[in-house]
């Protein structure tokens, strides 16, 4: 009984130092960026996507594909930053949040609070949940709950497309 109550207070430890350094993360990113020169573009057209995005995010971000497992960039990367969102630049998970669920796509237990919107994908002759960016509605991946993560503080896993993001270093000041 104690060592479950010491569980649950080191998940809650580990939660707490999570959402801290991810608040310093993303005060860093916010004075780092133009702001302004981000376009939230879910108003662009399939042909300005395709001018935009190379043919492999434009199958995957716009038509809802899904790179080989093992395959992507940022599967087994492990720097320190912000991950965004590959079409529009939206910031959309901390690096603290990733872990290796050996599935062969990045995954994450939790994203930044609003930047993720999920829907019920029944495609392929299975029950799933997908993730898009909540600010041009780009495929992520998928989201899986319950899985039994007992290393992370939350007990699901964003399975998301390398070619989906791309990583912003962590700024050193």
């Amino acid at each position: 009984m104690l060592l479950n109550r010491f569980k649950i207070l080191s998940l809650s430890v580990q939660r707490n130092i999570f959402v801290h350094r991810n608040l310093i993360l993303l005060s860093q990113f916010h004075h780092s960026s133009n702001l302004s020169d981000r376009k939230m573009s879910k108003e662009r057209s399939e042909d300005e996507w395709r001018v935009i995005l190379s043919p492999e995010q434009f199958r995957i971000i716009r038509q809802k594909g899904t790179e080989p497992p093992g395959s992507g960039e940022y599967n087994k990367f492990k720097g320190k930053g912000i991950y965004n969102c590959a079409a529009c630049d939206t910031p959309l998970y901390v690096s603290d949040t990733k872990f290796d669920s050996g599935c062969g796509w990045p995954a994450f237990f939790e994203s930044i609070p609003g930047a993720v919107n999920s829907k019920e994908d029944n495609s392929l002759g299975m029950k799933r949940t997908e993730i898009t960016c909540a600010a041009c509605g780009g495929h992520l991946g998928h989201v899986f709950k319950g899985e039994g993560w007992k290393h992370t503080p939350a007990d699901e896993r964003h399975c998301v497309n390398s070619v989906s993001i791309k990583f912003s270093q962590e700024n050193k000041e």
